[in-house]
């Protein structure tokens, strides 16, 4: 028992309200941080004490604390703490474990209109880091680590001061073909609902009506890959999104876009391929091809760094492990 310590505090200022906030209905709060953190939480008024191992127990308590300081009114109300603010706040206290003492996400942080957009773990952290200070930068994982929100975070970072001119978000309208032919209006019509999420990740940071007149002016450019043949882009800040689905060629023809004073972001997730069987992902190749050009950075993220619902890295971590299984079986068999 010599690695269990107690880690006892007060918060400040002792408030009931934001004090069952913090706590959450039947100390559902509590008992989540208790059960993701592993450490025992007892309280009485605003009197804490967590205990546990040292650098866990440690953690909670910070979580504690930063916690409560969400809790403070805003327009004489207080906050509720959601399940989904916790559950973040968690993830990142869990890092902070992994990381001696969590000092990813101070230096490195994005400054948006709509506040500061920090990484949660590690690997957004250097992911961040990356795509500072290299002009091309890909992000591989499952969905949910943060991909595509921290490199449109980043985009929006440049813009505001004014590093770059313009952002161009890009996706493959893998089903721009048959499926979608069915479908009322142009080509840049049928494939809007797979450009939606960078859409989503733009409104977020800036608001509607003003992404909607950068839209105007075409300082924002939000179109399918299809769009960018034949275009040198210049001092542009450049993300291809689901870029698992392109070509080999399409990679390439992407890649060789990139003009002066450009950054481009590729993100993708190589066990989400939606190409015909004969097709090879231009992101799978682009590994093999580009691994060692020292200009380039490759990020890979998996299930530790998803910062969703604790189910969905669960989801993601099982088919890890069967596809892992998987392919240990087809090994074994041609042996």
């Amino acid at each position: 028992m010599s690695n269990i310590t107690s880690n006892e505090f007060t918060l400040e200022p002792e408030d009931q309200k934001r004090l069952s906030s913090l706590c959450g209905p039947f100390d559902d709060n509590i008992k989540q941080i208790e059960r993701r953190l592993g450490v025992e939480i007892t309280y009485r008024n605003n009197q804490f004490k967590v205990i546990g191992e040292p650098m866990r127990a440690g953690g909670a308590g910070e979580l504690l604390k930063l916690l409560y300081i969400e809790t403070q009114p805003v327009k004489g109300r207080i906050p509720e703490l959601e399940a989904e603010k916790v559950h973040l706040a968690i993830q990142e206290a869990k890092c902070l474990e992994r990381a001696e003492a969590g000092h990813y996400g101070k230096e490195v942080h994005v400054k948006t209109k709509r506040g500061v957009i920090k990484p949660r773990n590690p690997n957004q952290s250097k992911y961040v880091t990356n795509i500072v200070n290299h002009d091309i930068c890909f992000g591989i994982g499952p969905a949910g680590t943060g991909k595509t929100y921290l490199a449109v975070a980043c985009a929006v970072d440049a813009l505001e001061r004014q590093e770059i001119r313009r952002i161009l978000l890009t996706r493959p309208a893998v089903e721009a073909g048959e499926k979608l032919g069915f479908l009322p209006g142009d080509l840049s019509q049928k494939v809007d609902p797979y450009l939606r999420p960078l859409y989503d990740a733009l409104f977020e940071m800036l608001g509607f009506e003003k992404v909607e007149k950068l839209i105007e002016r075409n300082v924002i450019e939000v179109a399918p890959l299809a769009y960018m043949r034949g275009r040198t882009l210049n001092d542009a800040f450049i993300i291809l999104d689901e870029s698992q689905n392109t070509t080999v060629e399409q990679m390439k023809m992407f890649l060789t876009r990139i003009g002066f004073n450009s950054k481009a972001v590729i993100t993708g997730d190589i066990t989400q391929i939606d190409l015909p069987r004969n097709a090879k992902s231009g992101l799978r190749h682009a590994i093999d091809v580009l691994q060692d050009v020292k200009e380039l950075s490759f990020n890979f993220f998996n299930a530790n760094d998803v910062v969703r619902h604790p189910v969905v890295a669960r989801i993601v971590g099982a088919y890890e492990e069967y596809e892992k299984a998987q392919a240990l079986l087809k090994k074994e068999s041609r042996d």
